[in-house]
C-alpha cells in the first residue's frame, strides 16, 4: 500500500521540483482548452459554458488557496477551462451575417484592405456594404471582391466603390478535415467573397479622418514602389508596410519553396530587426552625448522608444494577426527591459502566448501562431543549452555572429518544420541554405535601410537608404528564385494524423521547459507524434462540393475526373496527398474512363459514374441502371428508385465528401457534419449515402 502511495505521489513531487518552470505549461493548457472548443462535436451551448465557468472558478480557487501538491494541477485545469470559454466568447463576439445564397448585382462599400488573389487579380475588402434588396440585418459586415475587369484607377483605402459582382458565402473545406476557410472568414467578419468583371466605379473619395493609417500605408507603399521598380519594390513595400498587393504569385511561390516566405510576413523577425535597430540607434545616440548619458537610463529610454516604434509599425501594417503576435512578444520583451527583468525567457514567451490567445483564440489554429511560438521556444531553450556547452568567449570574435546565424537558422528551421509541413504539405530541402544567405541581409540591410529612409525623408535623402534597400531585396529575391529552381528543392509531405502536431508540440515544450533529466520524456512525445503522422491515411474517393470534380486514389496517385475546373480543390487534394502533380497530370492517370460528360470509375467493387454537362439529367436513368453510384453536377428533382445519387442539392447539405474503404465497406464523411456557428445549418444524418 505504501509503495502504491509513493508511486502516486511521484507526479506531485515532480511538480514541486518544477516550481518556477510551469508557466509555459499553463499557456499550453489554455491552448488545449481552445483546441477542445474547436474540435467540439457540436456548437457548445449555455450549459457547456456554465459548466466550464463553474468548474474553472472552483479550480482557480483551489489553485489560489489549496495545498501546494494540488495547486499546479488545478491551475492547469483552470487554464484549460479559460481557453474553452475564451474561444466561445470570441466566436460570439465576432458574429456577423454570412450570405445565404449566390448573389449577382450591385455592390457598394468602403475599401478597408487591398491585396491579391491566387490568380494575381487585385482584390479589395469592403465594409459598410450595401447590396440590392437586402436588409442591413442580412447584409454581410465585410465582403471581398477580386477585380478582374479594367481598372479605371487604383483603389485606395477609404474610397467608396460601386461595382456589379458575383458573391457567395465563403466556402468550407475542400475535403473533410481540411483547412476551413469559412471558419477563418467567420472570425475575420468576412460574410461573402466573389469577383467582378466590370470596372469598379469610385463613388466617394476617402472622408477626412477615415482610414488614415491605411491611407498612409498605401502612400508609403506607392512611394517605395516608385523608387524601387518591379518585384523588388513590391517586396520592400510588403516587408515594411504589410501591403503585398504588388507581389506576383510567381514570387510568392519562390519565397515559399525556398522557405523564405517568413521574410515577407510582418512577424517576429521583421519586428525584431526593426526594433533592434531602433534600440541600438537610440542607445548609441544617447551614449554620444555624455551629459545626457549621465542623466538618463539609456537602456530604458531606448526600450520605450522602440516600443513606440513597434506600436506604430503594428498600426501601419494593418494590425493583422501575425503582426499583433509579433508586437505582443516585442512588448513583453521591451517591458522586461524597462522593469530590469530578463528580456528573453520562456516565461516571456508564455505570457505573450496567453495574452494573444485571450484576445484572439482562433490564432491557435493558424500556422503563423504555431510556427512563431515553436521557433521562439526552441531558440530560447536551444541557446540556453549552447551557452553552457559552447564557450564562445574562446572563439575568434568574427566567428560568433556566424555561429549565431547558423545555430538560430538550424534551431528555428528544425522547430517549425513539422508545422510548416502540416500546413503547406511540403518541405524546402534547401531552406537552411536560403536562410543563411538572406537573413543577415534582411537584418543588416533591408530593415535598417527602411527605417533610415523614414528618418532621411524630410531632408530629401530617402533615396540613399532606398538604394541600399533595393540591393538587399534583389539579393533576397535572387536567392529565393535560385533555390526554388534547384532540382529536388521541395519534398511533398502528406497530411498528418490529427494527433501528430499536438503530440509534437507538447513534446517540444516539455523538452524546452521541464527541468532536469525528466525533460527527455518530451522526446518520446515528439517521436510518438512523428510515428502518428502517416497514420491518417487518405480517402479513396473525394467529391467536390459542387460535384464537378472527383479524385480517385490509385497506384500512381490520385486520378482526377477532369483536367480543368475546380482548380482550388484539385490543388489542395493533391497537396494533402503529398503529390507534386498538376491537375492536368493527375487527370491523365488511370482511374476514370469514358467521355468528360460521363466519367466512370470503380471503388471497392462499386461501379460509379460522374455526370456533368447539358445532357447530365437526361443520362441519369441509364446511368442509374448501370452503376451503383451516380455523382451528377446538377439538381435532380426526382431520383430514380433504388439509385444512389449525389447531386448538387445533396452536396449543398453535406459539403464536399470523402469516401473511405474500411473492411470491405465504404464509409462516407462530410464537411458539414458538425453544427458549428460558422457552418450554418448542419447536415442531416440521412443526407449521407450508405454503402454496404
Amino acid at each position: 500500500m505504501a509503495g502504491l502511495r509513493a508511486i502516486a505521489m511521484r507526479p506531485l513531487l515532480a511538480l514541486e521540483e518544477a516550481r518556477g518552470h510551469l508557466l509555459p505549461f499553463a499557456a499550453m493548457a489554455m491552448g488545449i482548452g481552445i483546441g477542445l472548443w474547436f474540435v467540439w462535436p457540436r456548437e457548445p451551448g449555455a450549459a457547456d459554458y456554465l459548466s466550464a465557468g463553474g468548474v474553472g472558478l472552483a479550480l482557480a480557487a483551489l489553485w489560489l488557496w489549496g495545498p501546494w501538491p494540488l495547486r499546479p494541477l488545478a491551475g492547469f485545469a483552470a487554464m484549460l477551462a479559460a481557453g474553452f470559454l475564451a474561444a466561445g466568447l470570441r466566436a460570439q463576439g465576432v458574429a456577423a451575417p454570412m450570405l445565404e445564397f449566390r448573389y449577382y448585382g450591385p455592390v457598394e462599400g468602403r475599401v478597408v484592405e487591398i491585396d491579391r488573389s491566387t490568380s494575381d487579380a487585385l482584390r479589395v475588402t469592403l465594409d459598410r456594404v450595401v447590396l440590392r434588396e437586402m436588409t442591413p440585418a442580412r447584409t454581410p459586415r465585410r465582403v471581398r471582391v477580386s477585380l478582374h475587369g479594367d481598372l479605371l484607377h487604383d483603389p485606395q483605402p477609404g474610397e467608396v466603390l460601386a461595382m456589379t459582382a458575383h458573391l457567395a458565402a465563403p466556402e468550407g473545406p475542400v475535403e473533410p478535415g481540411g483547412f476551413d476557410f469559412r471558419r477563418m472568414a467567420w472570425f475575420d467578419g468576412l460574410g461573402a467573397v466573389g469577383y467582378t468583371r466590370s470596372p469598379a466605379l469610385l463613388l466617394e473619395p476617402p472622408a477626412a479622418g477615415e482610414e488614415v493609417i491605411a491611407r498612409m500605408r498605401a502612400w508609403l507603399s506607392a512611394a517605395m514602389r516608385a523608387r524601387i521598380p518591379g518585384d523588388a519594390g513590391a517586396f520592400a513595400a510588403g516587408a515594411m508596410t504589410g501591403d503585398r498587393s504588388g507581389i506576383t504569385q510567381e514570387t510568392v511561390r519562390a519565397l515559399r519553396d525556398s522557405s523564405l516566405a517568413h521574410l515577407l510576413a510582418i512577424s517576429g523577425m521583421n519586428l525584431a530587426f526593426l526594433t533592434g535597430f531602433v534600440f541600438w540607434l537610440v542607445r548609441t545616440g544617447i551614449a554620444l552625448v555624455p551629459p545626457l548619458a549621465l542623466r538618463v537610463n539609456a537602456k530604458k529610454v531606448s526600450a520605450a522608444l522602440s516600443l513606440a516604434v513597434a506600436l506604430y509599425y503594428l498600426l501601419l501594417s494593418g494590425s493583422n494577426v501575425a503582426t499583433e503576435r509579433a508586437f505582443v512578444m516585442a512588448a513583453v520583451v521591451l517591458g522586461a527591459v524597462m522593469l530590469d527583468r530578463r528580456a528573453i525567457t520562456l516565461r516571456s514567451a508564455a505570457i505573450a502566448a496567453m495574452i494573444l490567445l485571450a484576445l484572439r483564440p482562433e490564432s491557435l489554429m493558424e500556422p503563423g501562431f504555431q510556427m512563431s511560438f515553436a521557433a521562439t521556444v526552441a531558440l530560447v531553450a536551444g541557446f540556453r543549452v549552447l551557452d553552457r556547452k559552447v564557450l564562445l568567449e574562446r572563439w575568434p570574435r568574427w566567428t560568433v555572429p556566424v555561429f549565431t546565424l547558423v545555430a538560430s537558422s538550424a534551431i528555428g528551421g528544425f522547430a517549425t518544420a513539422p508545422f510548416a509541413a502540416a500546413t503547406f504539405n511540403r518541405f524546402a530541402d534547401f531552406g537552411l541554405l536560403a536562410n543563411l544567405l538572406t537573413v543577415p541581409v534582411m537584418g543588416a540591410v533591408v530593415m535598417p535601410a527602411g527605417a533610415m529612409a523614414v528618418v532621411l525623408a524630410p531632408f530629401g535623402l530617402a533615396w540613399v537608404a532606398l538604394r541600399a534597400m533595393e540591393w538587399g531585396v534583389r539579393w533576397i529575391l535572387g536567392v529565393a528564385h535560385w533555390v526554388a529552381g534547384l532540382e529536388g528543392s521541395v519534398t511533398m509531405i502528406p497530411e498528418p494524423h490529427a494527433a501528430a502536431l499536438p503530440l509534437i508540440a507538447l513534446g517540444g515544450l516539455w523538452l524546452a521547459a521541464w527541468p532536469g533529466r525528466a525533460r527527455l520524456a518530451g522526446a518520446a512525445l515528439v517521436a510518438a507524434g512523428l510515428l502518428a503522422w502517416p497514420m491518417a491515411g487518405r480517402p479513396e474517393l473525394l467529391i467536390s462540393a459542387d460535384g464537378r470534380l472527383l479524385g480517385l486514389l490509385g497506384p500512381e496517385g490520385r486520378a482526377l475526373s477532369t483536367a480543368r475546373g475546380g482548380g482550388f480543390a484539385a490543388e489542395n487534394w493533391l497537396e494533402n496527398d503529398g503529390d507534386l502533380a498538376t491537375q492536368e497530370e493527375a487527370a491523365a492517370r488511370p482511374g476514370f474512363t469514358g467521355p468528360k460528360e460521363a466519367r466512370e470509375f470503380i471503388l471497392a467493387g462499386l461501379k460509379g459514374v460522374a455526370l456533368q454537362g447539358s445532357g447530365a439529367l437526361a443520362a441519369l436513368p441509364a446511368a442509374c441502371a448501370a452503376h451503383d453510384l451516380v455523382v451528377i453536377a446538377a439538381t435532380v428533382e426526382a431520383v430514380p428508385e433504388g439509385c444512389e445519387v449525389i447531386d448538387q442539392t445533396r452536396l449543398r447539405r453535406t459539403g464536399a465528401l470523402a469516401l473511405r474503404v474500411v473492411g470491405g465497406d465504404v464509409e462516407v464523411t462530410a464537411t458539414r457534419a458538425r453544427a458549428r456557428v460558422w457552418v450554418g445549418r448542419p447536415m442531416e444524418p440521412e443526407a449521407l449515402p450508405v454503402f454496404r
